[in-house]
């Protein structure tokens, strides 16, 4: 199905906890609990992608907080994977739990992995992440590796004064590993709100220390999936590095996405705050054509986008509900 501007919504990514081991210092409060309520129930995941694909969904992005917290993370994923019109479901991880789920969660039909990964360093990743342990996380890497699930991406938000001086180390990681770094502009959302201008560091800037190290990196169209990210491979290297400018790279002409959270509401635009309730129709056993109703209505809700550079703070929800 099509939105009001032409753009072919094929792509739903799904909130299946607002949960997460880490504290990741620009996405969610250190202090005081941060979770509002429940995780979105399996059958209402299941119901509402069935229902997705009678407009056109074809591909499932499962994200959180950290869907690996959910216990029945494998069911949601066979689910969805075995269903018709279905094309591709993919997840984005810490990698913490990866290890541990990798041999079940391919097994069901996941075929892709995007894994965060802000800094190199273990005793900068702890500070990052409050609780985290770098060892678990790259071992979470090493993991969708061996168990094939290419393209493995990972993804930095580069962060001004906190880990924009290891960018080069994250270039020379795709030297030797068949990784996709994908740098990503820091976003005014949730916790970041009131600190995302500070951190900023621009594509732009990104790709100049790029070329200051290789004068010849290639442009590459795409390495799986159908995101906003632009690659370049540096020569001879197995991995690609991307980019996704959300701030200073407009690219909302493209989005063909929708957005389930972990309550229950699809969420038309991610920096905008207009959602629509799934709840009362799902709890009273609203059939397929009714749900799919529903979400052609939140895709004809889809606003054109934001003027370049002026994305206004999103503080009704914190990343982690809206799904990351």
């Amino acid at each position: 199905m099509r939105d009001c501007y032409q753009r072919k919504i094929t792509y739903l990514r799904v909130s299946v906890t607002e949960r997460c081991n880490f504290r990741c210092f620009y996405c969610r409060p250190r202090e005081g609990g941060a979770c509002s309520g429940s995780d979105i129930p399996l059958g209402h995941v299941v119901r509402v992608v069935e229902a997705g694909t009678l407009v056109g969904i074809r591909k499932v992005r499962l994200t959180g907080g950290e869907p690996l917290v959910r216990k029945d993370i494998t069911e949601i994923t066979a689910s969805i994977a075995g269903m018709d019109g279905i094309d591709d479901v993919a997840l984005t991880t810490n990698g913490s739990l990866l290890r541990r789920y990798a041999p079940a969660l391919h097994q069901a039909g996941l075929r892709r992995v995007n894994i965060s990964l802000d800094t190199l360093k273990p005793d900068r990743f702890q500070r990052i992440t409050c609780n985290g342990r770098f060892e678990e996380t790259w071992d979470g890497i090493e993991a969708a590796l061996e168990y094939g699930l290419h393209p493995v991406k990972l993804n930095t938000v580069v962060m001004r004064n906190v880990n924009d001086d290891e960018i080069l180390d994250f270039v020379r990681l795709t030297e030797r590993l068949p990784l996709h770094v994908r740098f990503i502009e820091v976003m005014p959302i949730g916790k970041s709100s009131k600190t995302a201008k500070g951190q900023l560091v621009t594509a732009e800037e990104i790709r100049q220390k790029l070329d200051s190290e290789y004068s010849n990196p290639e442009p590459i169209k795409s390495v799986g999936g159908d995101g906003p990210a632009r690659y370049w491979k540096v020569p001879g290297a197995p991995g690609t590095v991307g980019f996704i400018a959300p701030l200073s790279g407009y690219f909302c002409d493209s989005c063909n996405r929708l957005r389930l959270t972990s309550s229950g509401t699809l969420r038309p635009c991610l920096c905008q705050g207009d959602e629509l309730d799934l709840n009362e129709a799902l709890n009273r056993g609203a059939d397929r054509a009714e749900l799919a109703a529903l979400i052609a209505e939140a895709i004809t809700r889809k606003p054109r986008g934001h003027a370049d550079d002026t994305i206004e703070p999103v503080v009704d929800r914190l990343m982690s509900q809206i799904g990351g």
